[in-house]
């Protein structure tokens, strides 16, 4: 397996919310997710379709208030969720694309890599969770303080055990299209990438405007469909 786009982070206030925002802006409901007991979240997924058995995917992600998290007490929830700046952009604009997270064959490497060029992307964390099909296992790199660093245009790394979520999902009939990405320190960014052996990502220098990820989609209901973050 080469390092490659595992899904794209969608956060939402709530989940019922993320729904609705899927359902609105690409024209396809979510299918099923789960839940993360480590982080109290849960969360629905999109399979975004390019043939092959471990496809990329949409996540749809929000904190479950009913929920809490087993991690130990004074860590922070991923991908920022409890970042109370963030979860006020989402409560006053909605569910919005945060993060993204990339697929790597050896994660440890992969964190070393970082660390060699003075990037802290956070501890490895293995998690866990029951589908239908049988029980999901990963390991990912999750600060404790939860931040997602470049705001949110580094990726998170993540491997996965014997199963990908996407394989039995079903086609949506969605395809990402493109996922760029725009940092001021996109000479840093750059080197990050290419440690992960992501190097292939598009980057562009962000002196000219906010930090921002913009994925493109292709869409049955909504033809070519652009995606920015927030800045």
């Amino acid at each position: 397996m080469t390092p490659r786009i595992d899904h794209l982070v969608v956060a939402a206030r709530t989940l019922e919310e993320g729904v609705a925002w899927c359902e609105a802006t690409l024209g396809i409901s979510p299918g099923p997710g789960g839940e993360h007991p480590l982080f109290g979240t849960h969360n629905r997924l999109l399979k975004l379709d390019d043939g092959s058995n471990q496809a990329p995917y949409l996540e749809i992600i929000a904190i479950n208030p009913k929920a809490t998290p087993t991690r130990a007490t004074g860590l922070r929830r991923w991908f920022d969720l409890d970042n109370p700046d963030l979860q006020a952009r989402l409560a006053q604009d909605g569910p919005q694309l945060v993060h993204w997270v990339a697929s790597v064959p050896d994660i440890d490497a992969a964190l070393v890599a970082l660390q060699a060029i003075g990037i802290q992307r956070g501890p490895v964390v293995s998690a866990s969770r029951q589908t239908p099909h049988g029980l999901l296992q990963w390991r990912i790199s999750v600060r404790d303080d939860g931040q997602r660093l470049f705001n949110g245009v580094l990726p998170t790394v993540i491997q996965w055990g014997q199963a990908h979520p996407t394989q039995h999902m079903p086609a949506s009939g969605i395809h990402l299209h493109q996922l760029r990405l725009r940092h001021a320190g996109a000479a840093g960014l750059r080197a990050a990438l290419q440690a992960l052996g992501l190097e292939g990502m598009s980057v562009t220098n962000g002196h000219e405007g906010p930090a921002s990820l913009c994925a493109e989609f292709d869409t049955p209901a909504r033809g070519r469909l652009t995606l920015l973050s927030p800045p």
